[in-house]
């Protein structure tokens, strides 16, 4: 079949040409992949609010030559507590920098999908931001085998090793200051 369902959580978008935009998806059942959403910058795309950055979305996925092509969407949440508030916007880009940066394309990973919707639902309900992204980095080290022991591991400088392993600096830790 050429058509499947994805779902996820957008965590990157790119404008392309003059309507279209790539999207970097991190779904449940396939991990990270990217998508091509034709149209979704027109003003009369009915698709366009359900693949805005942070949603997490039920999406039909049609495969083209190259890439994936966007066919339908629906957001299931768009965590619009988060969108409202320019910490937690920074907060959540540093997240999806995360993933985007440690996840390899194509590899199914649940665990580090159900850890990455559960750190978003617990920065939407309030929970302390400093906490849960310090429990989310070590959590997301250890589910990606950076980690063999995570209790072990408690006063960890956690920026210091994700840094050593992308060998290259976050582009959200000179802001993250600013936010936490």
């Amino acid at each position: 079949m050429r058509n499947f369902k994805v779902e996820g959580i957008i965590i990157k978008r790119r404008n392309i040409n003059e309507a279209d935009r790539l999207l970097t998806v991190f779904s449940k059942g396939y991990g990270k992949i990217q998508a091509k959403a034709v149209g979704v910058r027109r003003v009369t795309s009915r698709r366009s609010s359900h693949v805005e950055l942070l949603n997490y979305a039920k999406m039909t996925l049609y495969k083209g030559k190259s890439l994936p092509l966007v066919v339908e969407a629906e957001a299931i949440c768009d965590y619009a507590f988060l969108k409202k508030n320019l910490r937690m916007v920074g907060i959540a880009y540093h997240i999806c920098e995360l993933i985007d940066s440690l996840c390899a394309e194509n590899q199914e990973n649940t665990s580090v999908f159900l850890l990455l919707l559960q750190t978003l639902d617990d920065l939407s309900k309030g929970k302390d931001a400093k906490q849960t992204v310090h429990v989310f980095e070590k959590m997301l080290l250890s589910h990606l085998g950076f980690f063999s022991n995570f209790p072990l591991v408690k006063a960890i400088d956690t920026h210091v090793v994700i840094e050593e392993i992308l060998e290259r600096k976050l582009k959200t830790t000179s802001l993250l200051p600013h936010f936490l």
